[in-house]
């Protein structure tokens, strides 16, 4: 079975919204890699990740007959995924600190300041670096750089406001600029 091909993606479809224990365990597997991805840049620990993996796939499974054929399958599904780990932080919201503090409400023109800064970082250390960040931070930097959601998105998502989507983004940014430059200059050291 193949996720590209229409036929396949309705067979497992349908599979799983029968119940079909093998058509579940086939989308499980076929796609623990990518959505544990995304898990672990929404979470503080691995723990947590697994949580929410868990979590998601079981709300995939209780949505999946409402999956219309429009878009990817894979898509849909991050698409949950997403959802639950933003749901997870509104739960937990209490325990973060969020700053309403209004630094300059100006449009980020870079998705990533300092062109050049992550070349010879790689992903995983990139990804240790995005966990290392606060909860708000980690979210507004996951849900606008790498999900593609508008600061107006955020802010409704997050009960927060505009201008402080974008300065939790402009810090966390400068946060995983630290760092990266912390780690290079450890590296050079070796």
């Amino acid at each position: 079975m193949d996720l590209s091909n229409q036929a396949d993606v309705r067979k497992i479809v349908e599979g799983c919204a029968d119940r079909n224990a093998e058509y579940q365990q086939f989308l499980y597997k076929t796609l623990y890699s990518k959505m544990m991805v995304v898990c672990q840049r929404y979470a503080n620990r691995p723990e947590d990740a697994k949580d929410l993996f868990q979590d998601g796939f079981i709300k995939v499974f209780d949505k999946i007959g409402k999956f219309n054929f429009k878009g990817s399958l894979e898509g849909w599904i991050r698409r949950i995924i997403v959802n639950n780990a933003i749901d997870y932080y509104r739960k937990n919201k209490n325990k973060f600190a969020i700053s309403e503090t209004l630094v300059e409400t100006q449009q980020i023109a870079e998705e990533v300041e300092g062109e050049g800064l992550f070349d010879g970082v790689s992903a995983d250390v990139l990804l240790s670096f995005v966990q290392q960040l606060s909860p708000v931070y980690r979210t507004v930097f996951n849900l606008y750089i790498l999900d593609d959601y508008s600061h107006a998105e955020i802010a409704e998502e997050l009960g927060i406001s505009e201008g402080t989507s974008k300065s939790n983004l402009s810090k966390a940014k400068k946060n995983l600029k630290q760092m990266v430059h912390a780690h290079l200059k450890e590296f050079e050291k070796i």
